[in-house]
């Protein structure tokens, strides 16, 4: 008897055609039916893992969920006995901290099948070449060629990765303040400015809207200073207007490090009743092998070096990760403590409210530290 599992991606060509293409091999190879389902991206980065566990034996996941996910104990862990060998290959290849950001507590909850963080995007056909530094940032904003994601929660990654590129990254323990009040003040104040640059339409747009927008033939918006990687966008002919990815503009005399880390892992669900089968292929897709094969090659976006530093891969995305490489290498992992993800909502929802009113900053550090503190209780 054929045994079919079902998994649950998210809804863009990155998140599930690969797991189409990769599922498709698998069951040449096995017999193993993996049928995928696909959520928006506003429910990936807020919808309960624990309800998407009860209805999907496999689950494509992002690592500030780890704390709930153990703590609700809804997912298996992958460290499974016997196959060390696997997972230290995995481990060794992963892409910046992809890997140890799904251990908590000792255990693997998710293996990265998919590496972001937030970088720098351009269309190169209007703008000959990115700028180097935030002050060439707000020069371009003044002139209207500036996009940037507000809208929740990408407005506090942005916070985030401005906070690390000034070499005061936020706590990721506590219960303790999310930032020193002084520094949050400043990365606040450079992002009301920018905010007051930019179309207000930003407060509503994810990264997928700004790179939709900046991929249009009549694009005025040109340059995304911070943005999670999308290597659809710099694949040839996915939409009329390429886009390139960088390294982010340093605010600082830090490089480009800092960045809030991204992308997803594979997990697999506590009440899968083919856990075997659904950790077989967790394994699988998560290999070097496919990941630079089957994965990038059907638009996925890989977690694996071997993926990342292949020059065929590369050649294909107008070297999408050689260039943004040195960002996702220095990223910083969030926090995942079960009661991040209501504080992550909360704080988005609490930054956003004070740039759009024009409120006091230091009301504002000051409300996002208190809310840091009691997600811990």
């Amino acid at each position: 008897m054929t045994i079919t599992l079902k998994g649950m991606t998210w809804n863009h060509p990155r998140g599930y055609d690969p797991m189409v293409a990769c599922s498709s091999r698998w069951f040449g190879e096995t017999g193993v039916r993996v049928e995928w389902e696909k959520r928006s991206l506003q429910d990936f980065e807020t919808f309960p893992v624990e309800e998407l566990a009860k209805q999907f034996d496999l689950i494509v996941i992002d690592h500030p969920h780890v704390g709930q996910i153990t703590h609700e104990k809804c997912l298996l862990p992958l460290d499974v006995a016997g196959r060390e060998n696997e997972r230290a290959a995995l481990a060794a290849a992963s892409v910046g901290q992809s890997y140890p950001s799904y251990t908590w507590q000792g255990r693997q909850w998710a293996f990265p099948i998919d590496a972001a963080t937030q970088v720098q995007a351009w269309r190169p056909d209007l703008q000959a070449a990115p700028p180097v530094n935030w002050t060439e940032v707000l020069e371009l904003a003044r002139e209207g060629k500036v996009l940037i994601p507000l809208r929740p929660p990408h407005s506090l990654m942005s916070f985030y990765t401005l906070c690390g590129n000034l070499g005061r990254r936020c706590a990721v323990g506590g219960p303790s303040e999310l930032i020193d009040v002084e520094t949050g003040i400043q990365v606040f104040e450079m992002l009301r400015e920018i905010a007051a640059l930019v179309d207000p339409a930003c407060f509503e747009m994810d990264p997928i809207a700004v790179l939709e927008r900046m991929a249009v033939p009549e694009a005025k918006a040109v340059v995304s200073p911070l943005i999670y990687g999308y290597v659809s966008y710099s694949v040839k002919d996915f939409r009329p207007g390429l886009i390139r990815f960088g390294d982010i503009p340093p605010v600082g005399e830090n490089g480009p490090s800092g960045s809030a880390l991204g992308g997803t892992g594979i997990a697999i669900s506590a009440f899968s009743e083919n856990p075997d089968a659904a950790i077989d292929f967790a394994y699988w897709i998560a290999s070097g092998e496919v990941q630079k094969a089957d994965y990038a090659v059907a638009g996925g976006q890989p977690g694996h070096a071997q993926a990342w530093e292949d020059v065929g891969v590369n050649l294909a995305t107008a070297h999408f990760y050689r260039a943004t490489r040195a960002t996702l290498d220095s990223a910083w992992v969030r926090p995942r403590h079960d009661g991040y993800m209501a504080f992550q909502q909360a704080a988005s929802d609490r930054l956003n409210e004070g740039l759009l009113q024009r409120q006091s900053a230091r009301t504002v550090i000051g409300d996002i530290n208190r809310l840091f503190a009691e997600s811990f209780r």
